[in-house]
């Protein structure tokens, strides 16, 4: 990070991301002008991952604000640092991040904690993860919980399961072992068979038990021609996916 000038007083965490959001946008566009790719290892490149890096750290000092804020914020960080996506929406999020930033309460709030928290699992949780996919895949899931749309719900939890597990194979440097030959990642069912097999991972007990029920209701959702989830099915996984989740996150070394 660029460092200040003598004497200057130090900014605030909101403050710094502001200015690493801006330079994030002058990046997108120079590279752009300089018709330069921001997914290659060049130098526009490069230095927008210095800058991604960069923000995720100072967004770690943003204890002030409810889960909620955090959570969108994190989405926001993730749009405006993303190697992909086309300047104008990368400036659209840029702006109401700033507008986040300058409009969040500096104090938690214990309602919308509670709200967050009340769901399928808990949204506070997610945003200690600072991943801005994960959080949102999370609140999806938790949002499809509360409305009732349980099928929704399942697949979203599914989603959510495919990421926790692959954050921590890339953790513990085993991401090849869930990869086909074509470097893609398993479908969830190997990828599930590989984290029951994986003794790098040393899974709970009850995380053994409970990760292929997640599985199977999320198939059932995504594949089941004639199969519609009820809120039955969904309070049956409930536990599980609370243990699972957080386990598999606690591996990844995110929370």
């Amino acid at each position: 990070m660029t460092r200040r000038p003598k004497g200057q007083a130090a900014e605030s965490p909101a403050e710094e991301l502001e200015q690493l959001a801006l330079r994030a946008i002058d990046t997108a566009k120079k590279a752009k002008k300089h018709r330069q790719s921001l997914t290659s290892h060049g130098f526009y490149a490069n230095k927008l991952a210095e800058l991604r890096a960069d923000a995720v750290n100072v967004f770690r000092d943003l204890t002030t604000h409810s889960a909620g804020d955090v959570s969108a914020m994190a989405e926001l960080i993730e749009k405006v640092f993303s190697p992909h996506g086309d300047v104008r929406k990368r400036a659209d999020a840029q702006r109401e991040l700033v507008f986040a930033l300058r409009t969040a309460p500096t104090a938690p709030s214990q309602s919308t904690d509670k709200t967050l928290d009340g769901a399928l699992f808990p949204q506070s949780l997610l945003a200690e993860t600072k991943r801005g996919y994960v959080i949102t895949i999370g609140r999806q899931m938790n949002g499809c919980f509360a409305a009732g749309w349980y099928d929704a719900c399942a697949v979203m939890m599914r989603r959510l399961l495919e990421c926790a597990i692959i954050e921590s194979f890339e953790q513990l440097k085993l991401s090849a072992t869930i990869r086909d030959t074509n470097g893609n990642y398993l479908q969830l069912s190997d990828l599930v068979n590989a984290a029951l097999n994986e003794r790098q991972l040393t899974l709970s007990r009850n995380a053994k038990k409970h990760l292929p029920e997640l599985r199977d209701v999320g198939h059932l959702s995504a594949h089941g021609r004639h199969f519609t989830a009820q809120k039955d099915d969904i309070e049956r996984v409930r536990l599980g996916c609370r243990i699972v989740i957080e386990e598999f996150l606690r591996h990844a070394t995110l929370l």
